[in-house]
């Protein structure tokens, strides 16, 4: 968590780590697992007025994002102490939920909903036993998983930035949580900008709406540009006539081509990044084997 003016990084530094957390989940939870997430947490649902109480409405939040993940029904227990991080869980066989919230959350409500999607997440991800080596990839996965998974948007509208005063939830860049929202967003069909409370969170949704539709856009799929087809063109006919001797290598648009016969091309799945295996042939459909998207391509 970053406030009080400390310096928010912004961009796509974590990428190659966001896409590959969203093609685990997809491989560890299977497309009909995927696809019971279809309906994210509601602003509803963590709505937090000055008048309730704070620990019985943090444990009636928690309850929100348990449900939300599938996990056990069973007690949230929410306390509220000084520490340096914005939250803590407690990852045991249960049944009980333990989550420790910083303190400066009894005065910053509005983003208890936010601390706890993460948290909530880390406990679904240790009973799934999926993680990633090292914590900041991991705590990548978490924020990745929480946002694909129809919570992450809270941690999105959490970050602001008013003068000297800046916040931003979890690891990721803003425009990170935006590009895996996107994702989501195109996979579900549900868009979550009318959520949103902070101006920059939908700025950032914006700008990570914009990257994820490049990856729809790059070769061989069929809605590639006319510069980018151009260059697959020109890569494609090196890899038919130049000495394949030596290793394949990976164009900056993410295609390989594996040969010289039958030449074919591998190259990400837009929706869960899984690679794809298909014949040069020209024009054809493909549906990715992990996701079940079906692609235009133009191999």
């Amino acid at each position: 968590m970053a406030t009080g003016g400390s310096e928010i990084t912004h961009g796509f530094p974590h990428l190659d780590t966001v896409r590959s957390a969203v093609t685990a989940l997809f491989k560890r939870l299977s497309y009909d697992t995927v696809s019971t997430f279809d309906t994210s947490v509601l602003p509803v649902d963590v709505a937090f007025d000055d008048a309730e109480d704070i620990h019985l409405g943090a444990q009636r939040v928690a309850r929100a994002m348990v449900r939300q993940f599938h996990l056990p029904d069973a007690r949230a227990v929410v306390s509220f102490r000084e520490m340096e991080h914005a939250a803590n869980v407690e990852l045991t066989a249960g049944p009980e939920y333990f989550i420790e919230l910083n303190e400066r959350f009894k005065t910053h409500r509005k983003d208890i909903g936010a601390a706890l999607a993460h948290e909530v997440t880390h406990v679904a991800l240790h009973r799934l036993d999926l993680s990633f080596p090292g914590t900041r990839d991991n705590e990548i996965l978490t924020d990745t998983a929480a946002t694909y998974l129809g919570a992450g948007w809270l941690l999105l509208d959490a970050y602001r930035e008013h003068g000297p005063f800046s916040q931003k939830l979890g690891y990721l860049t803003p425009e990170e949580f935006g590009y895996v929202l996107a994702g989501r967003a195109q996979f579900f069909g549900e868009d979550p900008a009318p959520w949103f409370t902070s101006p920059q969170a939908y700025d950032a949704y914006t700008a990570g709406a914009a990257r994820a539709r490049q990856d729809a856009r790059r070769p061989p799929l069929a809605a590639a540009g006319r510069i980018a087809r151009l260059r697959y063109a020109r890569d494609r006919h090196l890899a038919r006539t130049a000495d394949r001797s030596g290793p394949a290598r990976v164009s900056p648009d993410g295609y390989l081509f594996e040969g010289p016969a039958p030449l074919r091309v591998s190259f990400p799945c837009p929706a869960c990044h899984q690679r794809i295996r298909l014949p040069v042939r020209g024009r054809l459909q493909a549906r990715c084997g992990l996701c079940r998207t079906l692609l235009e391509c133009d191999t």
